[in-house]
């Protein structure tokens, strides 16, 4: 896994292909020919794109008798999240407080300056 992991793991979940092969291993465990069947590539493509996605933390290969499944690490997902969430609750704090700004502003609309009136001249638009 690299220095710093989150961004190894949005950086191997950066290509629609292995987003793809995370979501066909939420259903469960699948061996490298049974991922690439899916995909009009070649067997080694998908192992390629597993490779990215291991290196990543997001899967892990065992063996399995002849087998060597495929798994989705599902706890990489918790790093991520917390980090979205980190961002998402500042963000909502951020509006939150504009949202304040905005009903005082709204419950006490500025007044103009004096002197600060607005011209109407009734021909100037001929």
């Amino acid at each position: 896994m690299p220095a710093d992991p989150l961004s190894g793991v949005f950086a191997a979940l950066a290509d629609p292909t292995r987003r793809d092969i995370v979501t066909r291993l939420t259903r469960g465990d699948a061996t490298v020919g049974e991922l690439a069947a899916a995909y009009p590539v070649s067997l080694q493509a998908v192992s390629k794109h597993l490779r990215v996605l291991e290196e990543a933390g997001v899967v892990s290969r065992s063996r399995d008798a002849q087998r060597r499944p495929v798994h989705l690490e599902a706890e990489v997902f918790d790093l991520m999240s917390a980090w979205v969430d980190r961002y998402r609750r500042q963000a909502e704090e951020r509006y939150r407080r504009l949202d304040s700004v905005l009903a005082a502003m709204a419950e006490d609309p500025p007044t103009p300056p004096p002197g600060d009136v607005p011209h109407h001249d009734p021909g100037g638009d001929r």
